[in-house]
Formats: structure tokens, C-alpha cells, sequence
């Protein structure tokens, strides 16, 4: 697997979106033998990064089920996996009724580091992302929060999510040169309004997370590839499937780009990692890009 920078890691350049077998459309998570054996095969697949957040969970009274499935997959793998950098999320609450709410507060975060820490099996967090803004506090405060975890040790390096430029800029100015690791932002052919926040990454350095990076379905049900031709038949030229293609065209956009797309069958990550390796002519991705503007 190829592999490229976020922060002081070097990950593959191919992440694995690990929600989708906590969370699912129909509210049950899938079976747990299952769940493991999609994470071990993202492993086989030389994926080293693994995202996930402490609300990813079947119910409000469930929270950490993803962070202990991936403790859990981790654990039973054995060998070779003293590499894998974890990426998980703080400062969203799912409570009672399925309310949902932010809590960027200092002692909200350092509760919800404990718990996540426990969860996982870790001593220490790798990424630790601010999951989504705090309107009740200002961004710059909760940054500060962040940054205050990584100088008590529990968190090794400062991620953000759902961030505007405006706010990656504010990131910039608490952590200093160097100190945020990554922006995780919604960006796929579907939602491709995130390439100004990829540019301000590109130019400091810092890694972009593409969540939801194939752009789930329609409301009709149609995936990427069938509301946009041009993917699905560059996938038949190059017999592949246009989830690939897709991934493929991402890694294209900058080096700062690690997609991570979500999967709940060992089938579907193991071909999403082969997006590292599929090469795409110049005039292949001119025809993707410029398709972006026509879907069917």
C-alpha cells in the first residue's frame, strides 16, 4: 500500500471509515464476526489507518461500540498491528430520544478521551478530532481544548472535522506550525464544493480526510457510479469497479488527500484499497472532472 502523511504518521493512502458497522440505515449494527473480519481485511490490505468516533453506535445508550469493535478486531489480529494509527472523534452527544448535541468543553473531552482510551485498548489516542463545531463556545476555545489533551499526554497529535476554511485557519493559529494534523470534511463527486478547504490543506501541509469520499446514494438509491457515467465507464475500461475509480480520482487531487471510505464486508474494503494502485491517464481524469458538472 502506498502511503502518505497525516501528521507525524505515515498511513496508507487508503484509510478505512469504520462507522458503517456500528451505524447502519436500518438501526441494527452488523454481526460482529463480520464486523471483525471487514477490519482484518482491511489489515490484509495494508490499511493503516482506521476512523472512527465515540457516537458511532447503534443507539444513544451504546456509545463506544465502534472504538470497542476495532479494540476488539485489533486485539484478535495479532501481529502486525502495532502500525495502525487509530483516528478517533470528540465533542458530539448522542443522549436519551436520540438527541444529539456538541460539547467541546474541557471536561466534557477529557471524560470522553477516558472513555475512548478504554474502548480501544490504548494508552494513548493518535488523532483525536474535534467531531464538529460548538456553537456555544468560541472555535478558537475549543481548539485550545484540543491542544490541551496533546500536552497531557493522552492524545498524540489534533485533528478537525466538519471545518470551514475560516475555522482550519483559526486551527492554524492555536496549534502552530505543524500542530494540526488533518481536516476531515465531507468531499466526493457528489460533493466536490470542499476543494477550498483541500487547497488551504495542500498549502500547509496538512492531511484531508474525504468522509463519505464515494458519495453514498441518491435519493433514488443510485450510487456514484450511476449518476456519473464517466465513472462507471472508465471502471469497464479498466475492469474495475467505479467505487475504485472514484477513490482513485481523489487521490489524484492532492497528496494531502487520505480518502476513507466506510464498508461493512471484508469485499468492499479490500477493493477500495486497490484505489492506492490504479492509474489514471491525464485525459481519464479530465473527462471525470469535467463529468462533475453533468451528473444524470
Amino acid at each position: 500500500m502506498k502511503t502518505r502523511k497525516l501528521g507525524p504518521f505515515e498511513v496508507s493512502a487508503i484509510g478505512l471509515g469504520a462507522m458503517p458497522v456500528s451505524m447502519t440505515h436500518d438501526g441494527l449494527p452488523t454481526p460482529q464476526d463480520q464486523a471483525v473480519a471487514t477490519i482484518h481485511a482491511a489489515l490484509d490490505a495494508g490499511v493503516t489507518l482506521i476512523d472512527t468516533a465515540d457516537v458511532y453506535a447503534p443507539s444513544w445508550d451504546t456509545t463506544g461500540h465502534n472504538e470497542r469493535l476495532i479494540g476488539k478486531a485489533l486485539t484478535s489480529y495479532g501481529d502486525g498491528n502495532d502500525e495502525v494509527i487509530v483516528a478517533t472523534k470528540g465533542g458530539v452527544i448522542r443522549s436519551e430520544g436520540e438527541r444529539w448535541s456538541f460539547d467541546a468543553s474541557l471536561s466534557h473531552l477529557r471524560g470522553a478521551v477516558e472513555q475512548s482510551l478504554r474502548a480501544l485498548g490504548r494508552e494513548v489516542i493518535d488523532l483525536y478530532q474535534w467531531h464538529a463545531p460548538d456553537e456555544s463556545i468560541p472555535y478558537a476555545e475549543g481548539v485550545a481544548h484540543f491542544k490541551q489533551l496533546i500536552d497531557e499526554g493522552k492524545v498524540r497529535s489534533v485533528g478537525i472535522s466538519n471545518a470551514s476554511v475560516e475555522q482550519i485557519g483559526i486551527a492554524l493559529d492555536i496549534l502552530g506550525d505543524g500542530g494540526l494534523a488533518s481536516v476531515q470534511n465531507e468531499f466526493s463527486p457528489k460533493v466536490p464544493e470542499g476543494a477550498d478547504a483541500l487547497a488551504l490543506c495542500e498549502e500547509k501541509g496538512i492531511a484531508f480526510l474525504p468522509y463519505q469520499p464515494l458519495g453514498g446514494t441518491d435519493g433514488s438509491g443510485r450510487a456514484v457510479g450511476e449518476r456519473f457515467p464517466a465513472f462507471a465507464e472508465t471502471a469497464r475500461e479498466h475492469g474495475v469497479s467505479p467505487q475504485r475509480v472514484v477513490l482513485a480520482w481523489e487521490l489524484t487531487q492532492s497528496p494531502v488527500v487520505i480518502p476513507i471510505p466506510g464498508a461493512r464486508r471484508p469485499e468492499s474494503i479490500t477493493d477500495s484499497a486497490k484505489a492506492a494502485d490504479l492509474e489514471l491517464a491525464p485525459e481519464e481524469l479530465r473527462r471525470l472532472t469535467e463529468s462533475l458538472d453533468r451528473p444524470s
